[in-house]
């Protein structure tokens, strides 16, 4: 039964409080009043599992990591598979989650869920984690019935492009710890060696070789003058950033990136194989094309593929074929057209695109492999020459130096 927490007031005026357990509020008031008290406030005791998802429901939205969205997404799509209906699943995930993030969403979730909201809505107020391709494929799962295969997809899908995302860090830890190496050893030769080799020749009177004369004049160059340096590059890259966060800047940066060497096939793979993995999603759970490219076509950041994906749209919403509306608005590889003509012929789109989001996921591992081959070469390369550089320079002057002693004795 209940516990009740009551302030009530004695035959002689005297306030008191106290608790009891009865079966309802009514009762509550009858028992105090038996008591010959005179009740002036009575309220439910919460218990703290209650009070706890209280607390829970209004700390309010929280985002979550990757991995978190994915277990997440994965824990559902179990326990609805198990046969748990929602409000359950719920339950169940809020009272065993160690994450506290998680079991707030969760108690979110079943909150909302009580109160009527639908799974899309309760989604985008628990957390603004669940973007809008995830929260529409929701929506298309509990109307259709088939949530818990369209969570597996979801989660699959997030799965895949966390491995891509990670495939492209890890690729780039080596070349920027090389970068890292030449920058503070360029530092420790320019700081502490040149200045040695200076005081080393001028006690000597002697003429510096070229190499040595110029590495010093950039040396005096850069401790003079640095400041203004430093000034300008931060100019530089405040109107360069000012310049991208306008409309037209962003647009032109976007689609700049994109061909970039080494770097934008890798950015252009990785789309293609996320635009096949939601699109194949998507109208194999039932959503109709249109709405499917419209939802894809918010799965990237890039405003140039975006503005380019809203070409395609237009184009649909017309009467044409998505295979030939990729083709005539361009910059799509023919490859991706002519998968999804395929599928369109058969008239199994969906299981086309899933096809050939595994090709794309296979060539943008090989693209992402072949970058990391290149890109170590050239790092080497250039800290060769840098390295090199300075290292002649300042081997010149102590040969000559040493010359000089020699001719002198």
């Amino acid at each position: 039964m209940p516990a009740f927490n009551y302030t009530a007031l004695t035959a002689t005026g005297q306030t008191i409080t106290g608790s009891i357990t009865v079966g309802s509020r009514a009762e509550a008031f009858r028992k105090i009043e038996s008591q010959a008290l005179t009740p002036v406030k009575v309220t439910q005791e919460e218990k703290a599992g209650a009070a706890k998802a209280k607390a829970e429901v209004d700390a309010g939205p929280v985002k979550l990591k990757r991995a978190q969205l994915i277990l997440f997404t994965e824990e559902l799509a179990d326990l609805l598979d198990g046969g748990l209906q929602i409000d359950q699943a719920f339950r169940v995930m809020q009272e065993r989650q160690e994450s506290g993030v998680l079991r707030q969403i969760s108690a979110t979730m079943r909150n909302e869920l009580r109160e009527g909201s639908s799974v899309a809505k309760a989604l985008r107020k628990a957390s603004p984690s669940f973007d809008d391709l995830y929260c529409n494929l929701a929506a298309a799962g509990e109307v259709s019935g088939s949530l818990p295969s369209i969570l597996r997809r979801l989660a699959n899908n997030l799965a895949v492009m966390a491995e891509l995302q990670s495939k492209v860090t890890q690729a780039m830890i080596y070349p920027a710890f090389l970068i890292g190496a030449c920058v503070v050893l360029m530092v420790v030769f320019m700081t502490f060696m040149v200045p040695q080799i200076m005081d080393l020749m001028g006690k000597n009177g002697q003429k510096l070789p070229a190499a040595t004369q110029l590495l010093i004049s950039f040396n005096h160059f850069m401790g003079q003058w640095w400041w203004v340096i430093g000034i300008i590059l931060t100019a530089a890259v405040l109107t360069f950033r000012g310049y991208i966060s306008s409309p037209a800047g962003r647009m032109w940066w976007d689609g700049t990136k994109l061909n970039l060497p080494l770097f934008g096939p890798i950015m252009s793979m990785r789309f293609y194989a996320q635009f096949a993995h939601s699109l194949g999603s998507l109208i194999t759970n039932g959503v109709p094309l249109l709405n499917s490219i419209r939802l894809v076509s918010k799965i990237s950041a890039n405003v140039f593929i975006q503005s380019l994906l809203a070409k395609v749209t237009t184009l649909v919403s017309e009467g044409a074929p998505l295979s030939n509306a990729l083709r005539k608005v361009g910059s799509f590889p023919l490859l991706l057209a002519d998968m999804i003509a395929v599928g369109e012929q058969t008239g199994q789109l969906g299981k086309s695109m899933e096809k050939c989001a595994i090709r794309y996921d296979k060539e943008l591992d090989k693209r992402i492999k072949r970058m990391t081959s290149m890109i170590t070469p050239v790092i080497l390369i250039v800290m060769a020459v840098m390295v090199g550089t300075v290292a002649y320079s300042i081997v010149a002057a102590i040969a000559q130096s040493v010359t000089g002693i020699r001719s002198s004795g």
